[in-house]
């Protein structure tokens, strides 16, 4: 049976509610099984209007589940999409509060801005290199809200992709000046390597990501429009990360991204 207009928006608040209170739920497909693909974003949705409606700007787009291997596990052939507010956003060498995150892990990202609109279906790699303006690093800090980090595809979904913090540093390049494929990323953590990657790691290429995102939207009625800050999926594997760890990413060609986590 499909969620009421009602249940949405409650469903909305109860996840919210998750994020903004700092405590953790059971993934919300246990209550309603037959969700749909849809529902789950219309939730995510409604979301971000409340957000907005509390003057919370929706500053960016994000893609999530960006590993071929990772699809396959869930058993989707298309990454899950979502958004950052600029309540989300920290400076580059800043403190992330602990406190106010549940169960919080890092993740490098190649992120891109547009300086033209994209729009599905049939977007494609071509489209998206030709409707980049630059490209930049950050490291997302994902903090789903479900119990031990156990949830399922549309409820993760319908959660904005366990979107909680984001940390741009580094500086703006060309695309032209760049191979998005090959590009080398180092996330360091205390000091100590922990992931090695390169930007193939999404999804063959990042702008592959992006081209996924617009045909999504425009299936939904919507596009990316000129401007936009895109979060192209996580280049490394998500780093988990406490109170006291220093954390350091380094982007061949960017430069660095940087941050603390403090109780």
């Amino acid at each position: 049976m499909a969620l009421s207009a009602a249940t949405i928006a409650e469903l909305a608040q109860h996840l919210e509610d998750a994020q903004l209170q700092v405590h953790d739920v059971v993934k919300i497909t246990d209550a309603y099984p037959d969700m749909s693909w849809s529902e789950s974003y219309d939730i995510q949705d409604a979301i971000r209007s409340r957000k907005e409606a509390r003057g919370d700007k929706t500053v960016g787009l994000k893609a999530g589940l960006t590993s071929f291997a990772k699809m396959k596990q869930m058993g989707v052939d298309v990454p899950c999409f979502g958004f950052v507010s600029a309540s989300m956003a920290r400076p580059d060498g800043g403190d992330i509060r602990m406190s106010e995150l549940i169960h919080p892990k890092v993740e490098a990202e190649i992120c891109i801005v547009t300086k033209a609109p994209l729009r599905g279906p049939g977007c494609h790699v071509g489209a998206v290199l030709a409707a980049i303006d630059y490209v930049i690093p950050a490291v997302e800090i994902i903090d789903s809200r479900y119990r031990d980090f156990k949830f399922d595809l549309k409820s993760v979904i319908a959660d904005n992709t366990s979107a909680a913090r984001f940390v741009i540093g580094g500086r703006p390049r060309d695309v032209d000046e760049l191979d998005l494929r090959t590009l080398g990323v180092v996330l360091e953590k205390n000091g100590q390597i922990q992931s090695m990657a390169a930007g193939a790691a999404v999804l063959g290429h990042p702008a592959a990501a992006v081209a996924m995102m617009a045909n999504h939207l425009g299936a939904r009625g919507q596009e990316i429009p000129a401007g936009s800050f895109i979060m192209t999926g996580g280049v490394t594997e998500a780093i988990a990360v406490a109170a006291g760890d220093n954390v350091l990413v380094r982007f061949q060609d960017l430069g660095s991204v940087s941050m603390r986590f403090v109780p």
